[in-house]
């Protein structure tokens, strides 16, 4: 976590609940330094939009403070917060041209006209929609809406922008253009920004740190290739990406290094303890699919184990085989698509291998 002394974004002890009894938000302590780019990430009913209405002042916490700058603000009605919003409906008024939809939050500030119109301008060039300003909302696409939304929530110059899901009802293509251009602005501009998102994709690639959110807490707090390479608990491990688990017992633990006895075969591997204590702690073995080779030959500290091939699926750039392994008929093995990989069959027996410092041991 950030420096609480520098922390420009901070949550304090801030617990939230509708109905009196049950927490949607348990103790979120966060903070965050001025220009980060911070993403909340997490499944439907986890807390990550509750908290982040409750920044926005859309939602008053239960307990605890949030303070901008330093200062709390709980108190603080939202349009005094000076802070910028996109939301996933883009929430445009139809009946106002582009232009009057970003002189609104201006207007509102009491900002002159001629102010206002080179405000226009700058924001509307920023998101490249410089010639749009006379259209309405229902002229323009679904991606020109959102670029007009997002330059809409910068006009007036926040030092902090919060974005709801604003990509979610975009195509894939689209999608992935956008997510490069706000991140490029918010880092040009040197905003800080706080996104709510549910795809991990969009998280690992547009943020400096994410919090993975689950039941009303943050589960690992971290920037997207610690997240995805140490995953701290096996939420995480399974959230984050596509992952493989294999079940065990912890038969020895030395230092950074200890031993699993899997269940279905029998066979011991070596992992990096990261949820086990002592020796017959019950635990999920963790291995991402790109770490797995086929007929390996990483080494004498390799893993090697037998398996059987269930499915082989061409996906272009990656070919995706699920196997059989250790009893289980889930694990899967991403390899690059190279002239000479094998096109493996249903049936085939095959070896595969891993190194050690690729297996996290998490809870069971």
């Amino acid at each position: 976590m950030a420096d609480n002394a520098n922390a420009f974004v901070e949550f304090d002890r801030v617990q939230k609940s509708y109905d009196g009894e049950t927490l949607v938000v348990k103790d979120l302590n966060l903070s965050m330094p001025k220009g980060e780019f911070l993403t909340m990430l997490g499944p439907s009913g986890s807390g990550k939009t509750t908290c982040l209405m409750m920044l926005a002042g859309f939602e008053t916490a239960t307990h605890g403070d949030i303070l901008l700058d330093g200062k709390p603000i709980n108190d603080i009605p939202p349009h005094k917060r000076g802070i910028g919003m996109v939301f996933q409906n883009y929430a445009l008024f139809p009946h106002m041209t582009v232009a009057e939809n970003l002189a609104f939050p201006l207007q509102v500030r009491k900002i002159g006209k001629s102010e206002r119109e080179e405000k226009i301008k700058r924001a509307l060039g920023m998101v490249q929609m410089g010639d749009f300003g006379g259209r309405r909302p229902a002229q323009l696409s679904g991606g020109q809406q959102q670029r007009i939304a997002l330059a809409r929530a910068l006009v007036f110059e926040p030092e902090l922008v919060l974005m709801d899901e604003p990509l979610g009802a975009l195509d894939k293509q689209l999608r992935e253009t956008l997510q490069f251009e706000i991140t490029n602005l918010a880092h040009d501009l040197g905003i800080t920004v706080v996104y709510v998102t549910h795809d991990q994709t969009e998280a690992l690639t547009m943020s400096d740190r994410v919090a993975v959110f689950d039941d009303g807490r943050i589960q690992q707090l971290a920037p997207p290739d610690e997240l995805y390479e140490a995953p701290k608990n096996s939420f995480v491990a399974q959230f984050i990406g596509e992952n493989n688990t294999l079940q065990g017992v912890v038969t020895s633990l030395s230092g950074d290094r200890c031993t699993v006895k899997l269940d279905g075969s029998g066979e011991t591997i070596d992992a990096i303890p990261v949820n086990v204590s002592k020796e017959g702690d019950r635990t999920l073995v963790s291995i991402r699919p790109e770490r797995v080779e086929f007929n390996p030959s990483l080494g004498p500290n390799a893993h090697t184990l037998d398996a059987e091939v269930l499915e082989f699926i061409y996906m272009g750039d990656v070919f995706r085989t699920r196997l059989k392994v250790a009893g289980r008929d889930d694990f899967i093995v991403k390899t690059r698509n190279r002239a000479d990989q094998a096109r493996l069959k249903p049936g085939e027996k095959v070896k595969i291998g891993w190194l050690p410092q690729d297996c996290r041991a998490l809870d069971s």
